[in-house]
């Protein structure tokens, strides 16, 4: 796991805390592993070269986890996927948000994660506010953490909905390592009759698998924890977290309720293996196979001692003089061509690359090895593909991921006093499906349908211009009324 010192495991048991077992986060190291081609016994082995003698081997990799993953969260969230919030205020709040916590590249990023290791999470917080007299909280800014599967542990859930979760973020300060546990749960609201979201905060010393916990007081001695509160109470029955996963089944945990996601790759893995011996087959083939010239000695020096060759050359092999004289040839000087199997290995990994594109949802023919390298298929696709079916299925849920986000982060915003936020505005999030729809084509036929009446013009400004069908109408232009059609289309 990505915490290899203390035994997390036996700390949750010993606070009587359960999670998915552990079982299943070894599972998300084996999917690490894949995406960085650093598999154990696999990618480094030894060779028996006989007489009890091994060499170490590095094989070769085409990384096609990571590729895999890298195309998935640039289909998913790229720079074309606008987020429409309908209030202007709301709008520019949550864009500044976003843009102070690296959104554009870290959104992106994460989405890799997701891909790699089947869950990513999204948690919001209060950065530097004050507590005034009243007891609120003025100031300050929101933030967010990202947090990839290793470092996500879901305590309560309901429908693969998790509810209350912990995050563990590792620290190294001098050399010593620390875990900072955040623990986000629901509690009574005493004599109130309702619930609210309670976070608590716990740091533990790693170093050489301590699992020392540490008091309030000696963690403000650490900068990357100075000023944590070991409890803060929300007010609010809405989670400060979002849990971001692939929208397939998880097949990797005997339980079959794990809320937790799957690596894209995770029922290609066998595919992967196979690649990658291939592709490493397929190097060696023009390292093994290098033309070799074997070279009588006396034929390795002039009169004056000075070497015929090159020495440094590895084309030439000096033979005993006594080969030369007992082969039947007596030839002194011998060229050995090694014969390719270039066209073999390149339809190999072709077809093993097109079962690999087909397990990850992509369809076949997304990837290509050609020349050495292994290109991507950019034309557009159709609609009924596996490619489009797939985007479709994972939108569904980045989907609501964004919308949540967005909501947490405008909540965030109302309980630090930032004026004029609205929670319940309407948010739209416009994919980027150039891909799978050819944008120029789609957008003349919806010019058309407005020219006929088929499609309002607000319509069309809501579609094309990323705007939710509130703002469009308020953006016509004069001569247009909101449902006006004629004119000129933009």
């Amino acid at each position: 796991m990505a915490n290899k010192g203390m035994d997390i495991f036996s700390y949750f048991r010993d606070k009587g805390i359960d999670t998915p077992d552990a079982s299943f986060y070894r599972q998300i190291e084996v999917w690490r592993s894949w995406y960085n081609s650093n598999v154990k016994k696999f990618h480094k082995y030894r060779v028996y070269r006989g007489n009890g003698s091994y060499v170490n081997c590095q094989r070769y990799s085409l990384g096609m986890a990571k590729k895999a993953c890298e195309d998935m969260a640039d289909l998913l969230l790229n720079e074309r996927v606008a987020i429409a919030i309908a209030d202007q205020a709301t709008d520019a709040f949550v864009k500044g948000v976003l843009e102070a916590n690296t959104w554009e590249e870290l959104g992106n990023e994460y989405q890799e994660w997701k891909a790699a290791l089947g869950t990513a999470a999204y948690v919001v917080y209060i950065k530097d506010a004050m507590v005034d007299e009243a007891g609120n909280m003025v100031g300050g800014s929101v933030g967010i953490n990202y947090v990839e599967a290793a470092n996500i542990y879901p305590t309560s859930w309901q429908n693969k909905v998790v509810t209350e979760c912990i995050f563990t973020f590792p620290k190294t300060y001098k050399r010593k390592k620390y875990i900072h546990f955040q623990y986000h749960k629901m509690e009574d609201v005493r004599g109130e009759g309702r619930r609210q979201y309670v976070v608590e905060n716990t740091v533990v010393e790693d170093t050489a698998g301590a699992g020392r916990e540490l008091a309030p007081e000696q963690w403000e001695e650490i900068p990357a924890f100075k000023g944590l509160a070991g409890r803060t109470e929300t007010g609010s029955d809405k989670p400060l977290f979002i849990i971001d996963r692939l929208n397939t089944v998880n097949n990797a945990d005997e339980d079959a309720t794990n809320p937790m996601g799957v690596s894209l790759f995770a029922g290609g893995i066998d595919s992967v293996r196979k690649i990658d011996l291939e592709y490493d087959s397929y190097a060696n083939e023009f390292s093994l196979g290098r033309k070799r010239l074997f070279v009588a000695p006396e034929f390795l020096s002039n009169e004056d001692g000075s070497p015929v060759f090159d020495p440094d050359d590895s084309v030439f092999y000096e033979l005993p003089d006594e080969y030369f004289k007992s082969a039947e040839s007596k030839e002194a000087i011998r060229e050995v061509n090694m014969e390719l199997r270039v066209e073999e290995h390149s339809k190999a990994i072709s077809d093993d690359l097109n079962w690999f594109s087909f397990k990850c949802g992509f369809g076949t023919d997304r990837y290509k090895f050609e020349g050495g390298q292994v290109k991507t298929a950019t034309e557009v696709i159709s609609k009924n593909s596996d490619m489009y079916r797939t985007l479709q299925k994972h939108e569904l849920v980045l989907n609501r991921v964004l919308v949540q986000l967005v909501q947490t982060i405008v909540r965030a915003g109302i309980s630090i006093g930032v004026p004029g936020l609205k929670e319940d505005t309407e948010v739209t999030i416009a994919f980027d499906d150039s891909i799978i729809e050819d944008k120029t084509t789609e957008r003349q036929n919806d010019r058309q349908d407005v020219a006929m009446g088929a499609m309002s013009l607000a319509e069309y400004r809501a579609k094309w211009y990323g705007e939710t069908l509130e703002e469009a109408k308020k953006n016509l232009p004069e001569q247009f009324d909101n449902g006006g059609n004629g004119g000129a289309i933009p």
